[in-house]
């Protein structure tokens, strides 16, 4: 049958894996079959299917998934290693590069263009081989974070029970198999058209899918419609279909995700086939820079800019005095090559990748690599409170009636709402089940039956389950807020008696539950209603004239580790804000446990009426909100964001989403709900103030690494421009063949591959770090001119001690080994600001690749290299002064640092 089931599928879908259909013909048959499905009866779409209420069976499934491929999209595909390299050649950086080879080339210089083109060589490999290794590491990382999706699947029967007998077997025919339906975790990319899953609150959507049953169900469709309120979902059938089919209320999308209620529901279209998916050419597109992209794209831009304007002064002053335009053409290509900051994109990657490993280990699952810059940048943290500040294990401390004294039947009916709920039990819920004496004592399974359920949802804050007792009487069970359980109370019940709930009772109520909240006990209302004329479905309309019985009070201690935490971001300039919609003295109590400022907790209903400049003002200042909307939490992140905070938001709840997508970087859990998850940027594997605080250190490291080399960049291009362009004047040669700039280059880019490698101080650690244009231009301004005084010093010893002005060869090579020497370890005084090697230590890698390049600058001159790279031999002692030389450098320069440091607070 299934053979005949697929070929009935595969002519309603058309081609699966591999179709090149076109998105508008993909487009255009998903809809028709979506109107088709939603006129049908439940019982007709599911033989249209192939498939029965109990679900498939798994080797269906498995034929289908064979058939159909994996239920993905909107997702980029891995280019071939071909494309990617030329992707990686589109930089601008090499492209320039790529043309001025070309151009050596057409001028005659062939060492100079080989030696170009292995520069690109270098640097597009070894940003593709760390990329493909950040890649491989990724796709592991994200192995890790699972979403899955509950699906109803046929089981086979074992039959057991039958008799023993002496009597031959019947074999006149095969004996009826027998199939039961279980509930199964499954894979979100496993589902198949004919599955029948369950979906509760919390649960995205995982395929396009036709409602069978649902029960108080809405739906967020603003990822597809935009409309910023839930929908309404039922699973009647359609009469009038119409012709779009997203207004139509008994189908459900793919992307978009249950915000209450519970049903079951059966996949119509999954992967490519379905509404979200016939729209993925258009979704997969580049998210929006980062503001550290924005800043490595303008420094990148800067250089060039630097460059076109350096390059041709250079042919033309070395043309005029020189007199002899090839080689001054030569010489002004060696330059733009050195001054262009081809290891850029290397550094960064390489950068980003280590950041993202290193915090792998420490339970950071990195899923936007650009989001560790983000990561370090942040100066101020929201956070909700449950399972960050507390332990995010509840339990249940007390039942009480309404005078505050232990009452078993408060206990006995809590335990029956959270035992017969199916939508997504909270950790509430699982404190009350864990009562396991009241399971022996109640027998539910024996002495109760479940009617209905009015599901939980954000707006009611309550849900409700209907049990049926003996002799056929319904009892309606409801917990939930205490304000909103007492809005829907007339009645009240204290020690058996029963009486009328008036208004100058509700403030005698709520001392009771005030006096709770003061020590720190989430408070939850129970009230219960005996209906006197049974129905089989309930409605919110039912949830009126209840009678309020008491209530159970839940304690989530605070962590251990939320102290040093806390204190920990304090020091390392993170102000840490929470946001819960939480009511306030529970937040009050836990907060002042964990030493945060609670003097004044701004509430959900006072943000409602506030302007934006006048919340900014607020959130400002305040450390604690309470009983906020998914929205205003947004709209407190929004404000902080207007005061120029770089902002996270660590949140797994399903009201979050909102939260996560506004702040610069979203953190969730991979206990989290699928909707929280999929908005993160950052997942912790665990909810803790302490892993987070790793993260951030690492992302400032990370970011402090890539500013070593744009410092240094920037600071030796300037220099560079001043000794080049002096020389260019007053000598009547070269002041270096082009050969040697390019192979001196090459050399110097090379010392600084090692620079993802180093250690970063503690104290830059310390505070949040953003790009900062001023912050690279005084370095530019200041350190590098002074390479050019001693640039000039060398100029002097080679002319005046030996006779470099009548010795080209000599003079060039004297610079060469000079420049090499002193840009190679000047790194080891800008990479920090305190003093080099004396409190600062570089890495090991740092320091050996620095030595090896310096080693084989001195060694150049004197291999048997040297008459291809147009060198001689060196004098001995101008060898033995290059470390007074270095010696001078290093001192002035660090001299120079320690003045901006402690002037402009730069390092």
């Amino acid at each position: 049958m299934e053979t005949k089931a697929s070929n009935t599928l595969l002519n309603m879908f058309g081609p699966g894996r591999g179709s090149r259909a076109g998105s508008e013909h993909v487009a255009a048959r998903v809809h028709r079959r979506l109107l088709d499905v939603c006129c049908k009866g439940a019982q007709e779409a599911l033989d249209d299917f192939h498939t029965s209420i109990q679900g498939l069976t798994t080797p269906e499934a498995a034929e289908r998934l064979e058939q159909y491929g994996p239920n993905t999209v909107a997702r980029e595909k891995k280019k071939h290693w071909a494309v990617q390299l030329l992707v990686r050649l589109r930089n601008p950086l090499n492209l320039l590069l790529i043309i001025l080879s070309v151009m050596s080339l057409v001028t005659g210089d062939t060492t100079g263009a080989g030696i170009i083109a292995l520069m690109v060589v270098v640097a597009v490999a070894l940003a593709w081989i760390q990329e493909a290794r950040s890649s491989r590491a990724a796709e592991k990382l994200h192995a890790m974070v699972k979403t899955t999706a509950t699906v109803l699947r046929q089981e086979e029967i074992e039959d057991t029970t039958a008799p023993e007998t002496t009597e031959p077997a019947d074999t006149t025919g095969t004996p009826e198999r027998q199939f039961k339906a279980v509930r199964v975790q499954v894979p979100i990319d496993e589902l198949v058209p004919g599955d029948l899953v369950q979906l509760s609150a919390g649960d995205m959507i995982p395929a396009d899918v036709r409602l069978l049953s649902a029960k108080d169900l809405f739906i967020n469709q603003s990822t597809l419609t935009g409309e910023s309120l839930p929908i309404e979902k039922f699973a009647t059938a359609i009469e009038n279909a119409g012709s779009n089919a997203l207004e139509l209320n008994n189908l459900c999308f793919m992307g978009t995700n249950v915000v209450s209620g519970t049903a079951i529901a059966l996949v119509v279209t999954t992967g490519t086939q379905t509404y979200f998916g016939a729209l993925a050419d258009t979704l997969v597109s580049e998210r929006i820079q980062t503001s550290f992209d924005r800043g490595v794209h303008r420094f990148t831009w800067l250089m060039i800019r630097f460059m076109l304007v350096m390059v041709p002064l250079v042919f033309v002053i070395n043309g005029l005095f020189k007199h002899d335009w090839v080689e001054s053409l030569m010489f002004a290509l060696s330059i733009a090559v050195g001054l262009t900051p081809e290891m850029l994109p290397v550094i960064v990657t390489m950068n980003l990748a280590k950041g993202a490993l290193a915090m792998s280990r420490k339970k950071v699952i990195v899923k936007r690599l650009h989001s560790i810059q983000n990561f370090g940048a942040i100066d101020v943290l929201c956070t909700d409170k449950t399972g960050t500040l507390t332990q995010d294990k509840v339990f249940l401390e007390k039942h009480v009636d309404l005078n505050g004294n232990d009452n078993e039947q408060v206990l006995e009916l809590a335990f029956l709402n959270s035992y017969y709920q199916s939508g997504l039990r909270n950790l509430l819920d699982i404190a009350v089940l864990e009562k396991v004496e009241m399971y022996a004592d109640l027998h539910p399974e024996r002495n109760y039956r479940k009617v209905d359920e009015i599901p939980f949802d954000f707006q009611r804050r309550r849900m409700s389950v209907v049990v049926e007792e003996e002799h056929e009487r319904h009892l309606l069970i409801c917990k939930g807020a205490v304000e909103e359980i007492f809005s829907i109370c007339s009645h009240a019940e204290v020690e058996g008696h029963r009486k009328p709930l008036v208004p100058e009772d509700l403030a005698r109520l709520q001392e009771v539950t005030l006096a709770l909240n003061q020590d720190g006990f989430r408070v939850i209302a129970v009230a219960f209603k005996e209906i006197i004329e049974p129905k089989r479905v309930y409605a919110v309309g039912d949830e009126q004239d209840m009678v309020l019985l008491g209530y159970i009070a839940f304690l989530d201690p605070p962590k251990e580790s939320a102290v040093e935490a806390i204190a920990k971001l304090r020091g390392h300039g993170i102000k840490v804000k929470v946001l819960t919609g939480d009511n306030d003295a529970v937040t009050r109590k836990i907060c002042s446990q964990v030493g945060l400022e609670v003097e004044h907790i701004v509430l959900g209903s006072d943000i409602a009426g506030m302007s934006d400049e006048a919340l900014a003002d607020v959130a400002e200042g305040a450390a604690v909100f309470a009983k906020l909307s998914p929205e205003q939490k947004a709209r407190v992140i929004r404000a902080l964001h207007s005061r120029k905070h770089v902002v996270g938001f660590l949140g797994d709840g399903i009201n979050d989403g909102p939260a996560l997508k506004t702040a610069d970087v979203g953190v969730s859990v991979d206990t989290a709900v699928d909707i929280a998850k999929e908005s993160a940027d950052i997942i912790l594997l665990e909810k803790s103030l302490m892993v987070l605080e790793e993260g951030v250190i690492e992302g400032r490291k990370v970011f402090g690494n890539i500013i070593k080399y744009i410092k240094m960049g920037a600071s030796s291009n300037f220099g560079n421009m001043f000794s080049v362009l002096g020389a260019s004047i007053f000598l009547p040669f070269l002041p270096m063949a082009p050969i040697q700039i390019l192979v001196n280059n090459l050399l110097y880019d090379f010392s600084q591959t090692a620079i993802p490698t180093d250690n970063v101080d503690p104290e830059y650690v310390q505070a949040p770090r953003q790009w900062d244009l001023r912050n690279i231009g005084w370095y530019m301004v200041v350190i590098g001119p002074l390479s050019s005084v001693f640039d000039y010093l060398t100029f002097g010893i080679m002319i005046f001690f030996y006779g470099g002005w009548h010795n080209a060869p000599l003079f060039q090579t004297g610079w060469f080994v000079e420049s090499l020497l002193t840009q190679t370890l000047i790194v080891h005084v800008i990479r920090t600001a305190k003093v080099p090697f004396i409190q600062s230590r570089p890495s090991w890698a740092l320091l050996g690749t620095t030595t090896l390049i310096c080693l084989i600058g001195v060694w150049l001159p004197f291999s048997f290299l040297a008459h291809g790279f147009q060198m001689v031999p060196v004098p001995v002692s101008f060898l033995l002064l290059m470390p007074l030389i270095m010696v001078g450098y290093i001192t002035l320069t660090q001299w120079a640092k320690s003045k901006l440091v402690r002037r402009f607070g730069l390092n």
